[in-house]
């Protein structure tokens, strides 16, 4: 791995508060994801499960975690599960963990070898009554794609129909939204490297240059310094593709005179860093952009000064549309008569800002977590306000990364450059 081991003491504290939600005499399982065939004899680079990651921080194949903290025995209350070594695929493949190398690095005293599991699991599960297994419950998740988890779903139910089965992704969310002081170190680790990289790019952001050249630059910064890698698909988008929300071809060229939006964050250790950051490609802002980048960053500190603990994400961003509205009347881009016969169910601010203001992060870049349900102290958040102007040829987005506090939330990007003039400042050195 690229990235420095890290601390055991993450994983043993996230798999004891995972043990203290069970319910008595029950045990949970959580299974690696697939190695997923792409084309001929060819993978897609494997991407292990993120509550797996969160258990034991183990990025193997064929990995599981098991938890029976009612075991009998308490050389199996905590258990790693990997594949065994095998000459042959270390030939082809590399190094496969061994089991002390492996415990150690998640402080897991008991590790087993996958083809020696059947018959202590049949054991543990015939004493045991409760069975938690683990499914992918991701707000943002698209259609059902029937992966290990659910394929083992439905081997254990087939093979102990009688036992009573939970949810283990009930407690997990809850759990992964809140992050402990270990994971919100990892995250500042990402998001140092993302700051880093991103001031190597304002010295090479030029007219002219290829979207797809940032974009090399970007992973030429995240790999140098030691990142796993992108925490999700740069998005480099220059002019009017600035308005594609999730655009990823990054095939364009960097016009002069135009801005170029970058959306962009590195994964270290496994957790992500989303930054996006709105400059000029020939380093100075004319006045109607600075004039729409700092309508942006006034939307940005006003969201900031309302995300605290005992809102729902929700209403939360209902405040930010209500400041949009305003905003968008002072620079021109709504009128009175706008907003007097505007649809209640279409409103005429949507036509600027057509994406919510803020998602969970952690192990997944839209990590687990409830926009419906109360923000809680340890939970991190983006803070991402955009304004997208047709007419214009134009797109502004501006995020920062923010732990809640209990008296409010920590800015984890504060010392990122953000302000129009420090942007100018810095491209023009």
């Amino acid at each position: 791995m690229r990235y420095l081991p890290l601390n055991p003491k993450l994983f043993a504290n996230n798999r004891k508060r995972f043990i203290e939600q069970m319910v008595p005499d029950s045990i949970a399982i959580f299974n690696s994801n697939d190695e997923v065939p792409s084309s001929g004899d060819a993978l897609y680079r494997f991407r292990q499960n993120a509550d797996l990651l969160w258990l034991c921080g183990i990025d193997q194949e064929d990995t599981m975690v098991i938890l029976y903290p009612d075991n009998p025995d308490p050389l199996y209350r905590e258990v790693l599960v990997l594949v065994r070594p095998n000459e042959m695929k270390e030939k082809w493949d590399g190094h496969r963990l061994r089991q002390e190398e492996a415990g150690a690095s998640c402080a897991m005293q008991t590790v087993v070898w996958l083809d020696s599991l059947d018959p202590l699991l049949r054991i543990w599960m015939h004493d045991a009554e409760h069975v938690y297994l683990n499914s992918n419950e991701n707000d943002r998740r698209g259609k059902y794609y029937p992966a290990r988890d659910y394929r083992f779903i439905a081997d254990m139910q087939r093979d102990y129909p009688l036992h009573h089965y939970l949810r283990a992704a009930g407690i997990l969310r809850q759990l992964r939204a809140i992050k402990t002081p270990w994971e919100i170190e990892v995250i500042r680790q990402a998001i140092d490297i993302t700051d880093k990289t991103f001031r190597d790019l304002l010295g090479f952001i030029r007219p002219a240059v290829m979207e797809y050249e940032i974009q090399a630059e970007i992973l030429r910064g995240f790999l140098s310094r030691r990142a796993t890698g992108e925490a999700y698909d740069s998005i480099i988008a220059s002019g009017d593709r600035a308005r594609t929300l999730h655009y990823i071809a990054n095939n364009g060229p960097c016009g002069d005179g135009e801005l170029v939006l970058m959306d962009f964050g590195a994964e270290y250790g496994h957790y992500s860093a989303d930054l996006t950051r709105t400059v000029p490609v020939n380093g100075k802002f004319t006045l109607r952009q600075k004039q729409v980048y700092n309508a942006c960053l006034h939307l940005h500190r006003h969201a900031v000064s309302l995300l605290r603990p005992g809102i729902t994400v929700n209403a939360y961003e209902t405040g930010v549309f209500a400041e949009a509205e305003k905003t968008f009347l002072q620079i021109g881009l709504l009128s009175k008569s706008d907003l007097k016969n505007q649809d209640p169910d279409q409103p005429a601010w949507r036509r600027y800002m057509y994406h919510g203001i803020s998602h969970h992060l952690g192990l997944d870049v839209h990590d687990l977590g409830s926009k419906r349900k109360l923000i809680l102290p340890g939970m991190v958040f983006t803070v991402e306000p955009g304004i997208y102007i047709q007419e214009e040829g134009l797109g502004v987005r501006i995020e920062n990364n923010f732990q809640v506090t209990k008296k409010g939330n920590t800015d984890l990007m504060k010392h990122i450059p953000i302000e129009a003039d420090e942007i100018e400042r810095l491209m023009a050195r």
